[in-house]
């Protein structure tokens, strides 16, 4: 009796295993999920009927014949339903991708049910809206760079239309045309260089570099702009700071950048001021001034691509909305963060950071 109970269970185990292969061939999950409610049945059934034949007389055969058939469309029944629940739910997830695939960006799938479909809808809702987010700003940023190049396009225009009409002579015209034509050429530049860092494409050569030096380089490099503005430029330098890997070229430019625009927006006996200072594996550097300060809640959103802090969309102040763009992306290409924020006594004040280490 032994050796039969084992080759039942054997011959059930190898069973089981050979169509659960068989399975897996299904083309539908709601297939496969009623096959395997059918198999977790179908093959307690035989084996219990097998087992009562060889046992009991035929009397309990009939007994445990209908005590089975019972429990096993109990079971079937069940386990269909369960699987046609699942199958909805996964419909609608495909009916969500299907829409968002065919360009509705507003498609959401259900973010209900069984905890890993409700993990699977959450994970396309956030990729959904990351998407809307990004074709949102694809369109912000195609109206705002088709604004800041029409003005000085219209601009050379008319100034070429004068001349070419005898209203104005070459020479009057060359310096406001050359002007135009750098201001054109900067914002270009400033385009592609955005383009790069967000293809990850953008160069750079990390190597051991101290930032006590490049600081007062750049300091050095804006005090007469400061004198001419009359601003008062500081630098604050914690002599102890390690050595930061970084690329030296493109922190310059991120630092220039920023004391640049603190000193645009500094009135005249007002003060500038960079702080170096070592903060645990990384290295801190701040640029705070005495302006007129961040309007609360846009501490994020200067850093935004041809945002400005005034709704009128003028590049009279020389600068497209770029600069602190190209600033993050700079930075965080180097492994560091960049942030803003309102001073305590009013003022901005932007930090960002590069990690310590040797190259």
């Amino acid at each position: 009796m032994i050796g039969f109970a084992l080759a039942v269970a054997a011959a059930t185990l190898a069973t089981g295993f050979a169509a659960t292969l068989a399975l897996r061939l299904l083309p539908t999950v709601r297939l496969q999920l009623a096959g395997l409610a059918l198999l977790a049945v179908a093959l307690p059934l035989l084996a219990v009927l097998l087992s009562g034949w060889v046992m009991f007389h035929m009397g309990d055969d009939v007994k445990i014949l209908a005590v089975a058939a019972a429990s096993s469309s109990a079971a079937v029944a069940a386990a269909l339903a369960l699987g046609t629940s699942i199958a909805r739910r996964i419909d609608r997830l495909r009916s969500a991708s299907s829409r968002l695939a065919g360009g509705d960006l507003r498609a959401r799938a259900p973010d209900r049910g069984p905890r890993e479909l409700a993990e699977l809808g959450r994970s396309f809702n956030e990729m959904a809206t990351s998407l809307e987010g990004l074709f949102d700003a694809r369109r912000e940023l195609v109206a705002a760079a088709s604004h800041d190049l029409r003005t000085p396009i219209a601009s050379i225009t008319a100034m070429l239309e004068a001349i070419e009409d005898g209203l104005a002579e070459p020479e009057e015209y060359l310096a406001p045309l050359q002007d135009q034509v750098r201001r054109l050429g900067a914002l270009v530049e400033d385009l592609f260089e955005l383009a790069r860092i967000d293809a990850g494409a953008l160069a750079h050569e990390l190597r051991a570099t101290q930032l006590a030096a490049l600081v007062e380089s750049c300091v050095r490099g804006l005090e007469a702009e400061a004198r001419a503005r009359n601003v008062r430029l500081e630098q604050r330098i914690d002599t102890t700071a390690p050595t930061v890997r970084c690329a030296p070229e493109q922190v310059e430019r991120v630092l220039l950048n920023l004391l640049t625009n603190a000193l645009r927006h500094t009135p005249s006996d007002g003060t500038v001021a960079v702080i170096l200072a070592s903060e645990r594996d990384r290295v801190r550097v701040t640029v705070e001034d005495s302006g007129e300060g961040i309007p609360a809640g846009t501490e994020r959103r200067i850093f935004d691509r041809f945002w400005r802090g005034d709704s009128a969309r003028t590049a009279a102040d020389g600068g497209a909305g770029l600069g602190l763009a190209i600033a993050r992306g700079l930075v965080e290409a180097q492994g560091g963060e960049i942030w803003a924020e309102r001073g305590e006594t009013g003022g901005a004040r932007v930090s960002f950071t590069i990690p310590a280490g040797a190259a």
